[in-house]
């Protein structure tokens, strides 16, 4: 049967046509997208040669089948496992199949909620740290400091306290840049010649050993302390695997970790950069949060009970997360041939699902550019959460969910309760690279 028959796609954009678009894609593919499902419907899809399908999708259909229903056939793309792999090595984030299954098995249990409760105390402690050098009554570039404190509070949730701030600063500097050369990699496939000629893959290869050293020193120092540790790191060490009794090897130890440096870092300050402007924008929403947090501090000194009371706090961060998904797009190929929503395809189709897009399908919610926290309250929420997705959806969920829900509660308390927060921009500007990150987002800090 030939390949036209057997297979059918969604909407083909003419592999010329994209051409035309694909300098402002590289530049910022979101509003092309938009365009392209405003006109196409919920998912097309571009053919590269004579074989090579691409589907994009905003349709919670698809999402949940390739995420849930049918997760075995769809294994994460080379942009993951091969891309990220080369620098951030074969973690949780970048492997497949058994091993993957291997690793989450083993280091679920250190994500358990009660392991998480324990860790609040640290948590509290590093933001509250951070939090003292907020500058106030003054306009500020809200990202950075979001992301240093971000940055901090994993790193002291990982280490402790036992980490000095220089190694701390080269393992965020090495981070960073090493992914704002991942994402001229993806986007720029066509220079890969050039990016090996010039030396710039193998200084990002170099300062990816120096990172993996850096982590490899501190897990030394904490291998021969006899001190007790209370942090992530300990926790980590601790894990067995069921079918050996053996602990992880430090090479992969070091991999899983600097997985949690950037899966637990950038996501987190992209969400509190995003909820923070929103609040600033919406202040009867700022001060029902205000109001919540002082009624439920009267209530209790408990941290981690205090936390579990945050309900309508958690709705706006939702909400937040709904207009602005950290993560805000993933992708899966195909193991096998398969039906996807009713197309046939190929093994091998590259299926890029956007978050961004699904979370503003006006199919799936009312009015859905604008910033509704009740949305995430009462009934309304059960039917919310089938279309939502900021930390992914099925096995391969964000295993550190509960660890970043607690950090943007407790922040978000804090800064409320000592500060109004100010938005005088009316558009939040943003670049779509590995996450969603907030660009040129100002606000003002006003002491209560």
């Amino acid at each position: 049967m030939s390949e036209s028959k057997k297979y059918n796609y969604p909407h083909k954009i003419s592999l010329g046509r994209f051409l035309l678009d694909a300098e402002g894609v590289r530049r910022n593919p979101i509003p092309y997208h938009k365009k392209y499902f405003e006109k196409f419907g919920d998912s097309f899809s571009i053919k590269i040669g004579f074989s090579k399908h691409i589907i994009l999708s905003r349709d919670n259909e698809v999402a949940q089948y390739i995420l849930q229903k049918n997760q075995k056939n769809y294994h994460k793309s080379k942009f993951q496992s091969v891309y990220l792999s080369k620098y951030l090595g074969k973690g949780l984030l970048t492997v497949d199949g058994d091993f993957w299954l291997k690793q989450r098995r083993l280091i679920q249990p250190a994500f358990h909620k009660q392991k998480m409760n324990q860790l609040v105390e640290n948590m509290n402690q590093a933001i509250v740290f951070e939090l003292n050098s907020l500058v106030e009554e003054k306009t500020i570039d809200l990202f950075p400091v979001m992301s240093q404190l971000a940055f901090n509070v994993v790193a002291k949730s990982l280490f402790q306290f036992s980490i000095s701030e220089e190694k701390l600063d080269r393992i965020k500097f090495i981070i960073e840049e090493v992914q704002n050369f991942l994402v001229k990699e993806i986007r720029l496939p066509h220079k890969a010649w050039w990016f090996s000629l010039s030396g710039q893959v193998k200084k990002h290869e170099q300062l990816a050993l120096e990172n993996n050293n850096i982590i490899k020193e501190i897990i030394g120092v904490r291998n021969s302390s006899n001190e007790v540790y209370n942090d992530l790191l300990n926790m980590l060490m601790e894990t067995r695997y069921e079918d050996t009794g053996e602990p992880m090897s430090i090479t992969q130890l070091i991999d899983e970790i600097k997985i949690l440096f950037i899966a637990g870092h950038e996501t987190t300050a992209n969400a509190l950069t995003f909820v923070l402007y929103l609040l600033g924008r919406h202040p009867k929403v700022q001060q029902k949060v205000l109001d919540e947090i002082l009624e439920i501090e009267s209530q209790t000194d408990n941290v981690v009970e205090q936390l579990q009371k945050m309900t309508y706090t958690n709705a706006v961060l939702n909400e937040a997360m709904r207009l602005y998904p950290p993560a805000w797009i993933t992708d899966r190929q195909n193991v096998k041939d398969d039906t996807l929503a009713g197309y046939n395809i190929k093994k091998e189709t590259l299926i890029g699902v956007s978050f961004y897009a699904l979370h503003r399908n006006p199919k799936y919610w009312d009015n859905p550019d604008s910033f509704d926290p009740e949305r995430f309250l009462g009934e309304q929420k059960k039917i919310s959460m089938q279309y939502f997705y900021p930390f992914g959806a099925g096995p391969r969920m964000c295993i550190g969910a509960g660890f970043a829900i607690y950090e943007m509660c407790l922040t978000i308390a804090h800064i409320v309760k000592k500060n109004r927060i100010v938005s005088n921009t009316d558009e939040v500007k943003f670049n779509p690279l590995i996450t969603l990150k907030p660009v040129g987002v100002e606000v003002l800090f006003l002491k209560r």
